[in-house]
């Protein structure tokens, strides 16, 4: 190169990575909404029958161990609320067939997240959406070692709860449980309403046949769920005012609606002990 030869100007050219990550976006988007007609289009090809959901639904109320989880008893006021389970809903799914159902976040920040779960007849094009607020703490009964409260408050059991900031796993499992109960709800909605009485009078009955076998010996497996969440048999014995090995069958039904509704988390030990001590409940 001569010394009258400029050196060549390098320009900035725009950033590969940039244009990779809108081509891939855009791919994304194009295969999800041809997923979405796809799927509008086999529903219509295949559309449900509702007498074939109401007969597998109800042949499925009558299997004791599907019966047994598939309604909840929860404290609100002073009357328990029965409701359908998370695991019954996601049966009636099963059976209904030709459902999308979605969730994305669409906030996030340090203190909360919020989600939008949609459910989706992809027959009628009937959508159920619901946004849900999911605080990133949890309460405590106490702290672990160089951990930190936020705040504090006194239960009504007069012991203090810790408000923390919850780890990773524990707020995965708080979106969790409530992105399944909202699609629970939404699930529910889409369900004929006869379809859903005959189904709970023939769960009713199959429950109420299976615990009249042995009350006792469903008492002591039901005890054993109970202790897996730590909560012990002396602790259900003095809420239900005697053994485990003399319950009723009602009583035996009342304790796995109870564990149900803890287990979906739609309620406390706390708040069912304090209810039915309360005299809000009566025992059979």
């Amino acid at each position: 190169m001569s010394n009258n030869q400029s050196a060549p100007v390098v320009q900035n050219q725009p950033a590969a990575p940039v244009a990779a990550i809108e081509t891939a976006s855009t791919a994304a988007a194009v295969q999800a909404r041809a997923q979405v007609e796809a799927r509008y289009l086999m529903a219509l090809q295949q559309p449900r029958s509702l007498m074939a959901v109401r007969a597998r639904l109800l042949d499925r109320c009558q299997s004791p161990k599907f019966a047994e989880t598939a309604r909840y008893s929860k404290p609100v006021g002073k009357k328990p609320i029965v409701g359908w389970s998370i695991r019954f809903a996601e049966e009636c799914a099963r059976q209904l067939g030709n459902l999308l159902i979605e969730s994305s976040v669409i906030f996030d920040d340090a203190e909360t997240r919020v989600i939008r779960v949609m459910v989706t007849d992809l027959e009628s094009n009937l959508s159920y959406p619901t946004e849900i607020s999911i605080s990133k703490t949890v309460e405590r009964s106490f702290l672990k070692d160089g951990q930190t409260a936020i705040k504090q408050r006194t239960n009504s059991q007069g012991k203090i709860t810790y408000l923390v900031e919850a780890t990773e796993d524990d707020f995965l499992n708080k979106q969790n449980a409530l992105v399944s109960k909202a699609i629970r709800n939404s699930v529910i909605r889409l369900v004929p309403g006869d379809c859903l009485e005959e189904a709970e009078e023939v769960i009713a009955e199959t429950v109420r046949n299976g615990d009249a076998e042995d009350p006792s010996r469903k008492a002591k497996k039901i005890a054993d769920a109970f202790y897996s969440y730590g909560i012990d048999p002396t602790q259900i014995e003095k809420v239900l005012g005697h053994s485990l090995t003399k319950v009723s069958a009602a009583e035996v039904t009342l304790m796995r609606s109870w564990f149900v509704a803890i287990k979906d988390g739609e309620a406390t030990w706390a708040e069912i002990v304090d209810q039915f001590t309360s005299g809000a409940e009566k025992k059979d």
